[in-house]
């Protein structure tokens, strides 16, 4: 039977830990969770839930849960956010795993998405297959942002959603895109990007056009436009600053928004 360590990364996720906390208990036989300056009662409930708990300046998400796998007492990682949890078919698929020799070095199962207090079935967000449960001698984590595993071997799969429970708010969407896309610019400017002009101005209509309608969000109703626009805004905007980055400007750095922030 393989003893399993579930890791988390957080910064002020109060609302969110305890209902991911909870999906763990009898899945995982460890939990280490690494905090990047959380001034709420993060590690405190970590804490109190038996979690290790641990501090890191964070540099990138990769590197952030690369770290938290590094700290593991178990070969097995179980990677989850913490404004995600596990659905009791996906924990039942997980004790059940636990009960036998793995027959691959890593599984994947879909993400499924609560935006604005509503699940989201299309819009490019579903079925979204994420590689979380991996061996830590055989994979690791790669990308600054859009971050994944990237596994040498086979990768399985288990039944069951990862349920994860996104932006409270449109005004907390809007918080995080300002956030994630200073990192994406720095990061593209890091690696010698250059052009940003023809994708500026071409990437986000066709962006919004495909998550609309080759995606088919407009099966989700309003939800579904506001996931297309700001799709094609994250494009925008991300591109746009690397033109600033390009042009010897420094972009402003905010803190990654509370949930639900207004």
């Amino acid at each position: 039977m393989p003893a399993l360590t579930a890791i988390l990364i957080a910064y002020n996720e109060e609302l969110d830990l305890p209902r991911a906390l909870a999906s763990l208990k009898g899945v995982a036989d460890e939990i280490i969770l690494v905090d990047s300056g959380s001034t709420d009662r993060t590690c405190e409930i970590a804490r109190e839930s038996g979690a290790r708990v641990y501090s890191r300046t964070l540099d990138s998400l990769a590197e952030q849960k690369n770290y938290a796998a590094s700290l593991s007492s178990n070969n097995w990682l179980l990677s989850i956010d913490c404004d995600e949890e596990l659905s009791p078919e996906l924990r039942s698929s997980l004790i059940a795993w636990k009960e036998r020799p793995p027959e691959k070095n890593g599984y994947d199962f879909p993400l499924m998405t609560n935006y604005l207090g509503d699940w989201i079935r299309h819009s490019g967000w579903y079925p979204d297959y994420k590689l979380r449960l991996y061996r830590r001698d055989r994979g690791k984590f790669v990308r600054v942002l859009h971050e994944g595993v990237e596994l040498d071997g086979p990768v399985g799969r288990l039944e069951g959603h990862l349920l994860h429970y996104t932006m409270r708010s449109f005004a907390e969407h809007k918080a995080k895109l300002e956030f994630l896309t200073t990192m994406a610019a720095e990061d593209m400017f890091a690696r010698g990007r250059k052009g940003w002009r023809a994708a500026m101005i071409f990437a986000p209509p066709w962006t919004f056009f495909q998550r609309l309608f080759f995606q088919l969000g407009v099966l989700d109703g309003r939800r579904g436009l506001l996931i297309a626009w700001m799709s094609s805004n994250y494009i925008y905007i991300k591109y746009r600053k690397l033109g600033r980055l390009r042009a010897g400007e420094k972009l402003t750095h905010h803190s990654w928004p509370n949930p639900g922030e207004a």
